[in-house]
């Protein structure tokens, strides 16, 4: 069938696109549908639309899963037996590729890996299994999560190709975990977990028009995941609503009170600041911010400016040698550790990309792959430094003026609207993304909720909080999503644009 605009290109499974994951509970607690009957139908909708040569090809899936739907079926006889099942049970979900999980490639992206099998699960997807959710496959990604070129482009991996965003296929799903946020958004599943270390969760949800969230670093071990930089990473979930976030995050962290805090008043006691330094320069996206806080005003104890500083050359130099000297050390130790590889070092990847450069440099180098294999990693004094002017500017410069104040959460615009995709020239980000690099360089979570469409693209609101504040951070943000009822007003369904020039 042919992708018409605002017509869900499958629509024998178009109830999957709708469907929160907290409303897919109630119906299987109520016998109204199965785990089996909702892993056949995430199994047929990946197949009819996501793969290549399919009418919409939205290459958002790398793998699925061969034992999903016996996972299916074993969640099903344990429900009729009355066994007692988890949070999660019988729910149908989608992890990104970087991500170990039994029968699943985990490339992050990379031929390197590819078709070395892994020994285990990560942490992690055993905690989500033993929440009883069925892991049904795995989510294309920007290749080594989007650290291994100045020149990439968002989405793009050698195993996967390019992610497409369900909103317009021929505009950038972002990045890094473009395959999870795309999914989302165009109802694979009712919630996927990507991976942050900065902005790779908040980029696609503001994209793709999904929540995202980016807890803790620290809070969800990282443990069995192709890594960049300790520091920095951390996984999450992308969801259809904050609800179905606060569900996947309580699973994913084992602790509680985030679904809790989405319970309507939670708001009310929190203190917002905002970063209109961090505006994204976006006209359209701009006045939605601003009418975002408008109806967040009532709902909040108070909304009022900070001052924040912005963000320079200087300070994302830093970064990128923060994290050139981690990925030296951590991803190093990942590859020589991990069984069954040919590629032990990132001096083995490095020439393994070179050997491979048809496919793996067809359209951008590996530049960052190239200095960390030269760096010293945390040894050297160099990256010490760099990591010490970071750590003080997003701390006492960004963070804590507004703490001082009282402030509680800071929020910005997330990103502009979704730039072409370009395997040419790369990423052409049209704005926005400054509020994730303070939070980044301290481990502070982020969450992202829809704000409605600017120029018929969805775009995000980022809120950020010091650690540990996920549930202050879910409330804000459930209180913004019920002010703004964009499900209400139809603004919340992709609408499949196909490619066009210009």
């Amino acid at each position: 069938m042919t992708s018409r605009v605002g017509t869900d290109p499958h629509p024998r499974t178009g109830h999957l696109a709708g469907s929160s994951a907290t409303s897919l509970l109630e119906d299987l607690a109520a016998g109204r549908t199965t785990a089996t009957a909702l892993t056949e139908a995430v199994l047929e909708r990946i197949g009819a639309i996501d793969a290549p040569g399919t009418d919409v090809s939205l290459r958002s899936v790398i793998a699925t899963s061969p034992d999903a739907l016996a996972e299916a079926r074993a969640r099903d006889a344990d429900r009729a037996a009355g066994a007692p099942g988890g949070p999660l049970q019988g729910l149908p979900t989608l992890i990104k590729d970087n991500i170990e999980a039994i029968g699943l490639p985990a490339t992050a992206g990379s031929l390197a890996l590819q078709g070395r099998a892994v020994a285990s699960d990560s942490p992690v997807v055993v905690r989500l299994r033993a929440a009883g959710a069925i892991i049904a496959g795995s989510t294309n990604l920007s290749e080594w999560a989007n650290f291994r070129s100045p020149n990439s482009t968002s989405g793009w991996s050698a195993v996967g190709g390019i992610t497409g965003n369900p909103w317009a296929l021929d505009r950038s799903a972002g990045g890094s975990s473009a395959g999870s946020g795309a999914a989302v958004a165009a109802g694979l599943v009712p919630f996927a977990v990507g991976t942050e270390t900065n902005g790779s969760i908040t980029c696609p949800a503001s994209l793709n028009g999904v929540v995202g969230l980016k807890p803790t670093v620290g809070s969800v071990p990282a443990t069995g995941i192709v890594p960049i930089a300790g520091s920095q990473d951390v996984p999450g979930p992308l969801a259809r609503c904050v609800l179905d976030a606060a569900l996947l995050f309580e699973v994913m962290s084992a602790t509680s009170g985030a679904i809790e805090a989405c319970t309507a008043g939670s708001a009310r006691s929190v203190r917002v600041g905002v970063a209109h330094a961090w505006l994204t320069g976006h006209a359209a996206t701009d006045a939605l911010f601003e009418a975002a806080l408008a109806v967040l005003g009532p709902n909040v104890a108070g909304v009022n400016d900070v001052r924040v500083p912005a963000l320079t050359f200087d300070v994302r130099q830093d970064q990128t040698d923060v994290l050139v000297g981690q990925m030296s050390d951590d991803l190093g130790a990942y590859l020589a550790a991990r069984p069954g590889l040919g590629v032990r070092s990132l001096h083995d990847l490095v020439q393994f990309n070179v050997d491979h450069a048809a496919t793996e440099l067809a359209f951008f180098g590996q530049e960052y792959l190239e200095q960390s294999a030269a760096s010293e990693g945390r040894a050297s004094a160099s990256y010490q430094a760099a990591r010490d002017r970071n750590v003080r500017w997003a701390r006492d410069l960004c963070f804590a003026p507004a703490l001082e104040l009282g402030i509680d959460v800071i929020v910005a615009p997330a990103y502009a609207p979704s730039w072409k995709s370009d395997l040419v020239h790369g990423d052409f980000i049209t704005g926005g993304g400054d509020i994730c690099t303070p939070a980044a360089i301290l481990g502070w979570p982020i969450l992202t909720v829809p704000m409605g469409l600017a120029d018929g693209l969805p775009v995000g609101l980022a809120l950020t909080g010091p650690a540990n504040s996920e549930a202050r951070l879910l409330a804000v943000g459930r209180a913004i999503e019920v002010a703004l009822d964009l499900r209400s007003r139809g603004l919340d369904q992709p609408t499949w644009n196909p490619a066009a020039r210009g």
